[in-house]
């Protein structure tokens, strides 16, 4: 990818490649500065294959940040900054990187979490280094030869850390090839090109918001970053003086948006597309998209972070199923098998599992769990990707998401493990039995509420909802927590999350 930047930056040097409040890069300053990291990076000792953690939100560092450690042969490890400290720990001890960038603020946790044998350099982004804690600023503002890397398409470019069943974080191991072909797949069905203004509020340390930096410095366009979607308003403003045209949603971001029906056309820009890439949107939030944005085509996709993308619906056929995330990627494979890994017929729900150049490499350090993923099938085509997530497909070949094999509900667009919750709460004095189950929310898409049976009189909710915060990431904090003597079970004595959903629902 990152000879994607060296090729746009020698046809289009001068154009905005990075705006990021006012700072503007273009594609001649981004490719010189990631180079001159790169420089940097190699003589404090990064090579191929070293790993490098940037626990860093939104902004022009991490865009530069992943370049240059792309460029020094390293692999990219993104964190996402509202990590908690156990989060960040496990993934330092899981890749034992060589370098992690943070900003400042962040230094106490990362000390924090840093307690393996050979603890990684640390560098700040955003000011000047301390003892041994170098500054960003210092290492642009020096100059070292660059060693050129041999190309390696099947060399790992990023290990991204995803959830699973457990609730454990997995490092998806991505190589350069899997990359470059989910960026150039998604490139086309967009029709991306060289006057896209892309506006992201995605985290780049999440699949769905670092595709947006590849695919548009691979077409040549100009991304808008923000850190959040918390003022629509203010965003939609900057989005129409930027002259947007593509914007990247998850639902929380459209039901924020449907809101605004008042809003005169004359300051809200003229989108060419806009995507979803996590739950499906309520067709009444695809009218109101429709009515606020009317020449917006509106591409609804389904993905994860093992391969990016693995379906969209072209946006001509939303209107006749506004529930379905569409086909495979062209020059992929996307289908539902039965139990025996036969293909199911239309109508049959199943699990999905994927195939082509853009599917993981497996996980990090985990090779059962990368058996368990990647597994061949009675068709004698190879292995392909098994989802754990369960579909049907249409009699038109479209598929349709029904739920998550392994309970993994999204929250805000980002995927939460209620078992990784329940662990959490049961390993807490006082509490002896946790459940933890979701509901439909207008605007989370899916919010937490938990069951806790007390063996303590002490305890309080309040105290609980606090400790909570305190120490989960936000997405995994309970809305609501309540005390019971004993949990909603099945017939066999297992606690249902499904029967507790029923009852909170019934309640409200």
């Amino acid at each position: 990818m990152e000879h994607t930047l060296a090729e746009t930056a020698r046809l289009s040097p001068d154009a905005t490649a990075i705006v990021d409040g006012d700072t503007r890069l273009t594609y001649r300053e981004l490719e010189r500065l990631s180079g001159t990291l790169a420089a940097a990076l190699q003589q404090r000792g990064v090579g191929p294959g070293d790993r490098i953690v940037l626990f860093l939100d939104n902004g022009w560092r991490t865009a530069l940040t992943i370049f240059a450690a792309l460029k020094a042969g390293a692999i990219v490890c993104p964190v996402n900054p509202s990590v908690k400290g156990a989060g960040l720990k496990h993934v330092i001890a899981d890749c034992n990187p060589h370098t992690l960038i943070c900003k400042s603020r962040h230094l106490p946790l990362v000390e924090s979490a840093i307690q393996i044998p050979l603890p990684p350099r640390c560098i700040v982004s955003d000011k000047e280094g301390r003892d041994s804690i170098e500054g960003l600023s210092e290492l642009l503002a020096t100059e070292h030869d660059f060693h050129s890397i041999p190309d390696d398409a099947e060399a790992l470019a990023f290990i991204l850390y995803t959830s699973g069943s457990t609730g454990q974080a997995k490092g998806v191991m991505m190589s350069h090839a899997s990359v470059d072909a989910a960026s150039r797949m998604i490139a086309d069905y967009l029709e991306s090109t060289d006057t896209d203004v892309i506006l992201s509020a995605l985290p780049l340390t999440f699949t769905y918001g670092l595709y947006q930096l590849l695919v548009t410095i691979r077409t040549g366009g100009c991304l808008v970053l923000e850190k959040n979607f918390a003022f629509p308003h203010a965003l939609l403003e900057k989005a129409q003086r930027e002259k947007v045209t593509g914007l990247p949603l998850v639902p929380t971001m459209a039901a924020m948006l449907v809101q605004m029906q008042e809003v005169p056309a004359t300051s809200l820009p003229r989108l060419r597309y806009m995507t979803n890439a996590a739950s499906a949107l309520p067709a009444a939030h695809i009218s109101s998209l429709r009515r606020l944005f009317p020449q917006a085509r509106l591409f609804s996709m389904y993905g994860l972070t093992e391969c990016a993308r693995a379906t969209y619906l072209p946006p001509e056929e939303i209107d006749r199923r506004p529930d379905s995330v569409g086909k495979a990627l062209p020059g992929t494979q996307a289908f539902v098998i039965d139990d025996n890994g036969h293909p199911a017929p239309p109508g049959t729900t199943g699990e999905l599992v994927v195939r082509g150049p853009h599917v993981m490499k497996g996980y990090w350090n985990a090779p059962e769990a990368t058996e368990r993923a990647l597994r061949a099938l009675p068709d004698g085509e190879g292995k392909a990707l098994h989802t754990g997530d369960l579909f049907f497909a249409d009699d038109d070949g479209f598929l349709h998401f029904v739920a998550r094999r392994d309970d993994i509900v999204k929250v805000r667009g980002e995927k939460v493990a209620p078992r990784a919750v329940e662990a959490f709460l049961t390993g807490l004095p006082g509490i002896g039995e946790a459940l933890v189950y979701a509901v439909p929310d207008p605007l989370l898409g899916h919010r937490l509420e938990a069951l806790v049976v007390p063996t303590d009189d002490t305890l309080s909710i309040n105290g609980l909802l606090r400790h909570c915060a305190r120490h989960l990431p936000d997405t995994m904090v309970p809305k609501g927590i309540g005390f019971r003597k004993e949990l909603p079970r099945t017939a066999s004595g297992k606690p249902s999350r499904r029967l507790a959903a029923m009852e909170a629902m019934q309640r409200s």
